[in-house]
Parts: structure tokens; sequence; C-alpha cells
């Protein structure tokens, strides 16, 4: 999902890629990829846009930093510009993309990752990366088929890996928003970080919630979708 931040009015230049794969991954919710020409540091983003013509949007990456590939997640929104045309991309088109950049990065200490819907791709970029030690992620998601990439990261994370549905119920899914279940939890660390990715309802919210619970306003660092 593209960002408002403060990447929005950062040039960049734009270069021809050439796509590699679309996969519908979840009703409406696409991950294009293209080949990697550059290194990056997980939790970066691109811009990208079918033409020029029409102006770039940014998308967090979703792809290790290992990988040949970059990888885009993104829902497609009916009243868009570009993501009803980008839905529909097939390997061999091309399409506009900058280098990777910007400054949402974690590193090896203890962390919480805090995403909703689509948030969860700068996260994941980092967990393919190999950063996931001393990691708890938790995801918010409005319907059961939009936990991507679950079976993965259940896999890897066991119990720091926490699924919250707010209309919809599983087994081992928490049933609630994001903000529910942490207002639930009788004891949260106040000595690390926390990062936050979705939209700016939930960033605000949460935020707030942690500095409720005791957490340092510098320890919260957020990514804001719309």
């Amino acid at each position: 999902m593209p960002k408002a931040d403060e990447y929005k009015n950062l040039p960049v230049e734009l270069t021809e890629v050439v796509i590699t794969g679309n996969e519908e991954i979840s009703p409406g919710v696409h991950l294009i990829a293209w080949t990697r020409k550059h290194d990056f540091i997980p939790g970066q983003v691109v811009k990208i846009t079918l033409d020029q013509e029409v102006p770039p949007r940014i998308y967090s990456i979703c792809s290790g930093n290992s990988e040949d590939e970059i990888r885009v997640l993104f829902n497609v929104k009916d009243e868009g510009v570009l993501t009803p045309r980008l839905a529909g991309v097939i390997p061999g088109m091309k399409i506009w993309a900058s280098n990777p950049y910007g400054s949402f990065k974690d590193g090896k200490k203890p962390a919480w990752w805090i995403a909703t819907g689509t948030g969860i791709a700068p996260f994941y970029s980092m967990f393919r990366s190999g950063v996931f030690e001393n990691k708890t992620l938790i995801h918010g998601v409005r319907s059961l088929n939009q936990f991507y990439f679950e079976d993965e990261l259940e896999w890897a994370l066991g119990d720091h890996y926490i699924r919250c549905c707010s209309h919809g119920q599983a087994c081992n899914v928490f049933p609630g928003r994001v903000t529910k279940y942490l207002e639930e939890i009788n004891h949260i660390p106040t000595d690390i970080n926390y990062y936050l990715c979705g939209k700016a309802l939930m960033v605000v919210e949460v935020r707030d919630l942690l500095i409720s619970k005791g957490v340092p306003y510098e320890n919260i660092l957020a990514e804001i979708y719309f």
C-alpha cells in the first residue's frame, strides 16, 4: 500500500523494470516482482508507476535483501488510478520503479513489530532478510484470509507471532483489533523499540496506547500507509 510519510515529496529517479511475477495472494491483494538490481536495507521503500504520466506511489519492499527479486504487496483500490492497472501486469511487461530508499529499519535488538493489513510488508522483508531474532510480530486484519505469509511466520516465530482478526474467529487468533489485544496485556516491555506500520488511525491509536503503558515516545517508530 502507498505511504504518506516524509518520503512522499522526495524526488527520486525512476527507471524501467521488467515484471517477473504477479500473484494474487488474497482477494484483491497482489504481490508483484521484478529482478533486483540494487542492494537495499529491509524496511525500505520504492516508488513505482506504470508510466510516467501517472504519479508514482510509494510501497514497502516485501522481499528479503538477498533474494533475486524485489517484491511489492498492494491492495487493489477500485477507485484508484494505479492499482487496478497494476493488478493486471504480467511477466514481461515493464513498469517504472525507483531504487530502494528510506530509513524505516530494525537491527538485532529486541523489538515488537505491529502491523495491520499490507503494513506487514516491511516486517516480512526484515523476516526474509534474517532479522527476526528477539522480535514479536503482531498482525491485525479484518478477515482471516488476510494473514499474508502466516504459515511461514508461524513456523519461524511461534508464540512471538500474534494474529488479531476483527471480523473472524479461528484457533490461535485473537478475536479483535490490535488495539484491543494491546489493551488486554497487563505488562509490556518499556525498554525496547516498537515499530508500527499501517493506516494513520491505527498508528496514532497504538502509539498513544503504548505511551499510556509507559513506553517512551522515542521508542516508537512508525510508517503510515494511506
